[in-house]
């Protein structure tokens, strides 16, 4: 519980058993209500590590980035939900500051720019793919980001009624991104410097594939191309009560 608001973690898991141990390894659990890990097809010791530190395990059979996190919103029962990858890079400390930012500042979605500080130089590849993605999220949206494919978010759980998140792959990162910060009425959206660390385990990433993937993915977002996805949560009584009919 922080400040009268229980929260959630959630972590998309494929095999992450050297990762988990690093994210539990300075945790305040005191400040997280619950860890929600979706085990995602893992061939490793995933779940039985996690449920050991404390999580609560969750299986989702569906491969896929963007699986596992819908699998994961779903089933987390916080009014303020948290997500980082599992493999230690996102910085468990910051978790406090950013609920400080979300609640006090009244924003709705915060989500994490890993671009401005950095243990060691990450992958030149990547940062230019990085690169190339909020150029055209630019082009197509016209709303700036600086890091699309961060996977650290905080943000509150009726956020989640309002977007239409489609990917099941790696492109709902940037499409939690372009839902949230697309609906400047109903959302109130920041994206905020943070650093992150080498990963633990070996990188699910594959650069050249989900590169291109993404980049095409944001071109049938524009077009509307993608259908309308289930919301993830249902409208609270009080939201269908300001809707005109309800």
């Amino acid at each position: 519980m922080y400040k009268n608001h229980r929260i959630s973690l959630v972590l998309p898991c494929y095999n992450e058993e050297r990762g988990l141990p690093e994210v539990f390894r300075d945790l305040d659990l005191k400040i997280v209500d619950e860890v929600i890990a979706v085990d995602n097809n893992s061939t490793d010791r995933t779940a039985e590590v996690a449920r050991r530190l404390g999580a609560r395990v969750i299986r989702e059979s569906t491969q896929g980035y963007g699986a596992a996190y819908k699998t994961g919103l779903r089933a987390a029962t916080g009014d303020i939900i948290v997500t980082m990858d599992a493999d230690g890079t996102y910085p468990r400390n910051f978790i406090p500051i950013l609920l400080d930012v979300l609640i006090d500042e009244g924003f709705d979605f915060i989500t994490c720019d890993r671009t401005g500080h950095k243990d060691k130089p990450s992958n030149r590849l990547r940062v230019l793919g990085n690169d190339v993605l909020n150029f055209f999220i630019l082009l197509l949206f016209w709303f700036r980001v600086r890091d699309s494919q961060s996977g650290m978010w905080v943000f509150r759980r009726g956020v989640l009624e309002h977007l239409n998140l489609t990917s099941d792959g790696m492109a709902f990162s940037e499409e939690i991104k372009l839902e949230a910060m697309s609906k400047p009425n109903l959302i109130r959206a920041i994206e905020l410097p943070v650093y992150y660390k080498e990963r633990h385990g070996v990188s699910k990433l594959h650069i050249w594939r989900d590169g291109f993937y993404n980049l095409f993915f944001l071109f049938r977002k524009r077009l509307g191309l993608l259908g309308t996805a289930p919301p993830l949560v249902e409208p609270t009584r009080a939201d269908l009560q300001k809707q005109p009919n309800a």
